[in-house]
C-alpha cells in the first residue's frame, strides 16, 4: 500500500470539501457558544458527520453538548484513529482561541480518512468535546470510555506561530466566596465585616507568595463581585481563579499554599469563606514523539516549519488544556498552526478577528490534511499496537 497515493487522496478529498469545511468554521465563529452551552455548534458538527456516513452518539458521556462519531466498515477488530474537536468559545471574547478552526480541521481530517479507511484497515472516531476553556469536558468523557481503544488521539490548535510540541501545564480552576456583614460605611462601619477587603488581603498575600513560587507556576484570577454601593460595606464577594503548574504533582503542593492566602483574607477581616473547584484538574500534556515527527515531516511538505528543535518562542507553553488528561492515557499530539495573528495572540480580541481570515482558512485546510496524512503514516509505520499500555492505567 503506497503512502504517497493515500496521502494524495486525502488532499484531494479535503480540497473537494473545503467549501463546506470553511462554512462550518465561519458559522461557529459567527455564533460563539461558551462552555456547556455549545448546543448549535455541536449540532452543526454532528450533522455534518452524520451526513457523510458516520454513526453519531449525541450527548455522549451524559454531556448534552458532547458527541462521539465513528466510521467503521468491514468485520473484525480494527485499530481506531482518534480526532478531537473543540468548539467552545470564551466569555466576552468569542473565538479568541480559534476553536472554530480546531473543529473544522478535525471534521475535514475525518472525512478524508473515511475515504481511505478500508485500505488502511482502520476505523475513524471523532470525539466532540465541550468546555475546554473551563469545565474540562474531556475528563468525564475519558472516564466514560469515549477515548477507549484509540490507537492515538490528535488535534490541531491555532496560534501565532507553528509549533509541533504542545507544552500545556496542569491547572486547577476554582471559585472563592467571602461572606461578611453589611453596614453603613460612613455611619456604622464598626458593625460591618468587609468581604471585598478579604479579597484585597488574599491578593496581597498571593503577590508576596510569588517570590517563593517556582517559575513554572502561574496564579491569576478575577474578582467578579465585590459590593454594589460605595456607602455600604460589602456583605459578599466572589472571584474565579486558576493555579497552573508544571505537573499535577507540583500543582497539588502549590495549590495548598495559594489556598492559605485566601484563608488569610477571611481571618484578617472576620469573614467566612469557601473555595470550590469548578472542574476536574487538567493534567500536563504528554507529547508522542513519533507522531510529532510524522506531523512535522508532512507539515514541511506544505511549507510549514513545525520547529522540532523548539528554537522559537514557546508562547503557549504555560497554557493548559484538558487534552493533557487524554495524553496521559492515549498517544497524542496537539500541534499549533500559525494563523498570521501577530501581534495578536490567543485570548485577545484581535485573535478572535484573525480566526476567520484567509490565513485562518488555510489553517483549517492544512490542519485537516496534516492530521489525515499523519494518521496514514502512523498506521503504515505500525504505530497502532493492539493494546497501548497507556490506555489501561
Amino acid at each position: 500500500m503506497a503512502a504517497a497515493g493515500l496521502k494524495r487522496r486525502v488532499v484531494e478529498r479535503v480540497d473537494a470539501e473545503l467549501g463546506d469545511l470553511l462554512d462550518v468554521s465561519h458559522r461557529l465563529h459567527a455564533h460563539p457558544e461558551t462552555a456547556w452551552q455549545e448546543h448549535a455548534s455541536a449540532a452543526v458538527l454532528a450533522d455534518a458527520l452524520e451526513a457523510r456516513g458516520f454513526t453519531v452518539e449525541r450527548g455522549a458521556a451524559g454531556l448534552e453538548t458532547a458527541f462521539v462519531a465513528e466510521h467503521r466498515t468491514g468485520t473484525g477488530a480494527r485499530p481506531t484513529v482518534g480526532l478531537v474537536a473543540e468548539y467552545d468559545a470564551l466569555p466576552g471574547l468569542g473565538h479568541a482561541c480559534g476553536h472554530n478552526i480546531i473543529a473544522a480541521a478535525a471534521l475535514g481530517a475525518a472525512w478524508a480518512l473515511a475515504a481511505v479507511a478500508d485500505e488502511l484497515g482502520v476505523a475513524v472516531r471523532v470525539v466532540g468535546t465541550p468546555a475546554e476553556e473551563g469545565g474540562g469536558g474531556k475528563i468525564p468523557m475519558l472516564e466514560a470510555g469515549c477515548f477507549d481503544d484509540l490507537a492515538f488521539a490528535m488535534m490541531i490548535h491555532p496560534g501565532p506561530a507553528d509549533a509541533v510540541y504542545a507544552r500545556p501545564r496542569a491547572v486547577a480552576h476554582f471559585e472563592v466566596r467571602y461572606g461578611g456583614v453589611a453596614s453603613h460605611a460612613g455611619a456604622y462601619p464598626h458593625l460591618g465585616r468587609n468581604a471585598a477587603d478579604a479579597f484585597t488581603v488574599a491578593q496581597v498575600a498571593i503577590g508576596l507568595l510569588r517570590q517563593q513560587l517556582p517559575t513554572s507556576v502561574r496564579v491569576h484570577g478575577v474578582v467578579t463581585e465585590a459590593g454594589t454601593a460605595p456607602n455600604a460595606i460589602p456583605a459578599s464577594a466572589c472571584g474565579a481563579w486558576y493555579v497552573r503548574a508544571e505537573t499535577l504533582g507540583e500543582l497539588a503542593d502549590v495549590f495548598e499554599r495559594v489556598k492559605a492566602c485566601f484563608a488569610a483574607g477571611a481571618l484578617a477581616t472576620g469573614c467566612s469563606w469557601e473555595l470550590e473547584e469548578t472542574s476536574p484538574r487538567y493534567a500536563e500534556f504528554r507529547n508522542d514523539d513519533e507522531l510529532a515527527r510524522l506531523f512535522a515531516a508532512n507539515a514541511a511538505a506544505l511549507g510549514r516549519d513545525m520547529d522540532l528543535a523548539e528554537r522559537g518562542p514557546r508562547g503557549m507553553a504555560t497554557a493548559s488544556t484538558d487534552m493533557g488528561n487524554v495524553s496521559q492515557r492515549v498517544r497524542a499530539i496537539h500541534p499549533y498552526l500559525d494563523i498570521g495573528s501577530l501581534p495578536a495572540v490567543n485570548h485577545q480580541p484581535a485573535f478572535a478577528d484573525a480566526a476567520a481570515t484567509p490565513t485562518a482558512d488555510r489553517a483549517v485546510r492544512d490542519g485537516a490534511v496534516l492530521l489525515a496524512q499523519t494518521a496514514i503514516d502512523a498506521v503504515l509505520a505500525g504505530l497502532v499496537p493492539e493494546e497501548d499500555p497507556r490506555a489501561h492505567p
